[in-house]
């Protein structure tokens, strides 16, 4: 009988140890549970044509939603793409233009070699030849100074179809932006713009958060500091009312390095501290888990 006694009074201490580590007042620290939240705004500016997405949607990373207006920034490209193919038509062909100047040099030297052929059998005369040599110097020069001009020309052609090329690349880019695209894998937790209506770059769309791992951020007393650490794991309790409460692993992924005055509606163990840290405790969502939802922790 006493060996019963003994064994019911053990268990009973045990039962009392974890149900008094979840009551109220028992708790280590207290706040509510948060989400990393990402406000995706407007790229472009336009009429926002499509966005399909409502308030609850589960989002994967890299989904496109939706689009804006973009039908100046694709005729002013395609105006853009004619001009490169008007420069390109205006480049002169350098290898024909010269080539008329180019036979004559070559109809000039072969005269020159015939009249020197011509001198040494003394069936002519070296004036003759100085003529040729001359004329020959004459056509070069021609020939160096329209090479050097259609250099230019072409050059100048090719700066310019450059230079068209990187607006070109400029209005695809716009385009891109024009696509909605959702940023990350998570749940839509806001909604602030319709089809049909106008957008600005910089103009929120919605608000997404990945709720799969919330983030209870409690606060603790300095003497409480030596109690915890980074990556350690704790215990966290979700309040649901009416006394109901649901235990969860949790992990400290941060610490804060500064005081601050105790916040508004956040209970301590030492109600008189004014001065407390911020500690986040990451804790995965089985999905019963809300944001802004009232939490507490227990350090191991």
């Amino acid at each position: 009988m006493k060996r019963l006694t003994y064994f019911t009074m053990v268990a009973a201490a045990l039962s009392c140890l974890v149900a008094c580590n979840g009551k109220d007042g028992e708790y280590d620290a207290t706040g509510t549970f948060e989400a990393t939240e990402i406000l995706v705004s407007s790229e472009a500016n336009g009429k926002i044509m499509e966005l399909k997405l409502e308030e609850g949607d589960r989002l994967d990373a890299g989904v496109v939603l939706g689009y804006v207006d973009s039908m100046q920034l694709y005729l002013k490209k395609q105006q853009l793409a004619a001009g490169l193919r008007s420069v390109d038509i205006r480049k002169p062909d350098i290898r024909k233009q010269i080539a008329a100047l180019e036979q004559q040099i070559a109809t000039a030297r072969s005269e020159q070699q015939r009249m020197e052929n011509l001198v040494r059998a003394k069936a002519g005369n070296q004036k003759q030849i100085d003529d040729i040599v001359n004329n020959i110097k004459y056509l070069q020069k021609q020939l160096d100074a329209q090479r050097s001009s259609l250099s230019k020309t072409t050059g100048g052609a090719d700066a310019e179809a450059e230079s068209m090329l990187y607006q070109i690349m400029q209005l695809d880019d716009q385009l891109q932006k024009c696509r909605i695209t959702n940023s990350s894998t998570g749940t839509v937790l806001v909604k602030y713009a319709e089809p049909g209506e106008v957008t600005a770059a910089g103009k929120p769309l919605y608000k997404i958060a990945d709720t799969d791992l919330l983030y209870l951020r409690v606060y603790i007393t300095a003497d409480q500091l030596s109690q915890i650490k980074q990556g350690q794991s704790v215990r966290v309790f979700a309040d649901y009312g009416k006394g109901d409460q649901r235990e969860y692993p949790g992990t400290v992924t941060w610490i804060s390095d500064k005081s601050e005055f105790t916040p508004k509606g956040i209970q301590t163990r030492n109600e008189r501290a004014n001065l407390v840290y911020a500690v986040k405790i990451a804790v995965k969502n089985d999905g019963y888990l809300k944001i802004g939802q009232y939490g507490e922790t227990v350090f191991n």
